[in-house]
């Protein structure tokens, strides 16, 4: 562009925008046949390798992944050109939204403005075709249309609730889609710790069972739904055995039943509840595998689950169908561990971690594959402790939160979406431990 002072600024890139026939009839819009379109051309494109520059000079015939995770991009684009030549851009990493491409037509036409005129493409994922038609209209985008992010697996936001500060509460704590842990929200239900949760409905979930100490409650069963903007509702009835250090994760097509298995009521067991996409906890299942509590839970494989470890210490694992079944023992891998948590990461696999062997704390992780096998010890990451919960956010990615460290600690370390535990993220809200956590939105 030629850069003149007040020029007109187009933002571009939001889609493209349906045009009207005479008669109405939509003429153009997003869809399957822009899709279509552009595979079309992509298939007769040059595709060059990624750029991460701050400039480029493009070249008719070519294809271009602009990646702009670093910095902006400016595009220069031929200073002639011919009837027909096309040239595509894509948002490799997703990032044009936060750093733009900007095109320079470099003297000719764009989408019928003169060069005076400043062109950006401000949208997250977009492919962008640009065909040059005359020196009327010049450059003309052909396709412009952001691509969804698919596949989207997994909720975005999380949520710790209840535990022990010294005092059972209920509180929670919300987690935003970058990880960000939030202050505490006035506790909802009754107080317990040594509870589960798990997502139902593919964007909801709840937190159930749990122990109390109160005279007369002890060990519970009531529930507690979460909404899709995390909001935690008073308590429902209990269904099944009360018991508490128990486990709970997400089975089913797109992850929309959930199940809580084992735990401890007086001595361990090996039962289930399962849970159904609205949220209904069922009556006991009779238990299969090696009876047992203070284990974990988590998804895999995008419709199937797995209770793993427990007291003992064991790492024996249990799969869970996605018809919700349980299976009978495997025989573990790793150390085995107690009072440990477990989430999944990355769309559809697992990770165990944190917790006690058998002689001290421990920050250890096991990863679990996308077929339910579980990996020997990976080495520990962030301070060692028990008594953690864990949850998915952003998607793909996880945390594990609070815990005990000799005291309750608030301390959450963050997962990424290739199963790689970070140090300590300084803790956010009020320490406890043996609370629960789950994702949901």
């Amino acid at each position: 562009m030629s850069g003149i002072i007040g020029s007109k600024l187009n933002i571009r890139g939001s889609g493209p925008i349906a045009k009207l026939g005479t008669d109405g009839q939509v003429l153009t819009s997003a869809g399957a046949g822009v899709q279509a379109a552009f595979e079309d051309l992509a298939a007769g494109t040059s595709w060059q390798s990624v750029v991460t520059a701050s400039t480029l000079t493009a070249v008719a015939g070519n294809g271009y992944w602009i990646d702009t995770t670093s910095n902006a991009c400016t595009i220069t684009l031929p200073a002639s050109a011919s009837l027909g030549d096309t040239i595509i851009f894509a948002d490799y990493a997703r990032t044009w939204g936060t750093n733009a491409i900007t095109l320079d037509s470099n003297g000719l036409n764009y989408q019928g403005d003169s060069d005076a005129f400043t062109v950006e493409y401000t949208t997250d994922g977009i492919a962008l075709s640009i065909t040059y038609i005359d020196a009327t209209q010049g450059w003309i985008p052909t396709i412009d249309n952001a691509v969804a992010d698919v596949p989207s697996i997994g909720n975005t936001e999380g949520i710790f609730g209840y535990g022990d500060d010294g005092n059972i509460v209920s509180m929670s704590n919300k987690v935003s889609n970058t990880g960000v842990v939030a202050t505490d929200v006035s506790g909802v239900g009754t107080t317990r710790y040594h509870l589960a949760a798990c997502e139902y409905g593919g964007d909801k979930a709840l937190f159930g069972y749990g122990l109390n100490l109160n005279p007369g409650i002890n060990n519970m069963a009531v529930t507690n739904l979460v909404s899709t903007t995390g909001v935690i509702s008073t308590d429902t009835s209990g269904v099944g055995t009360a018991r508490r250090t128990l486990a709970a994760c997400s089975y089913g097509t797109n992850l929309d039943k959930g199940i809580f298995g084992f735990g401890f009521n007086g001595g361990t067991v090996s039962m289930t509840n399962l849970v159904s996409n609205t949220g209904v906890v069922a009556t006991d299942t009779t238990g299969v595998g090696t009876a047992r509590h203070s284990l974990a839970a988590c998804e895999y494989g995008l419709d199937k689950g797995i209770f793993g470890f427990g007291n003992g210490p064991v790492s024996t694992t249990n799969l869970v169908s996605n018809t919700g079944v349980v299976a009978t023992d495997t025989t573990g891998v790793g150390t085995g561990k107690f009072y440990l948590g477990a989430c999944s990461y990355g769309g559809d696999k697992g990770i165990f971690g944190f917790g006690s062997d058998s002689s001290s704390y421990t920050s250890q992780t096991n990863l679990l594959s996308n077929t339910g096998v579980v990996a020997t010890d990976t080495t520990g990451v962030g301070t060692a402790r028990q008594r953690v919960a864990a949850t998915q956010y952003g998607g793909g990615k996880a945390l594990f939160g609070y815990g005990y460290t000799g005291s309750p600690s608030s301390l959450t370390n963050l997962v990424s979406g290739t199963g790689v535990v970070a140090a300590d993220t300084t803790g956010v809200g009020t320490a406890r431990a043996g609370l629960a956590a789950c994702s949901f939105n």
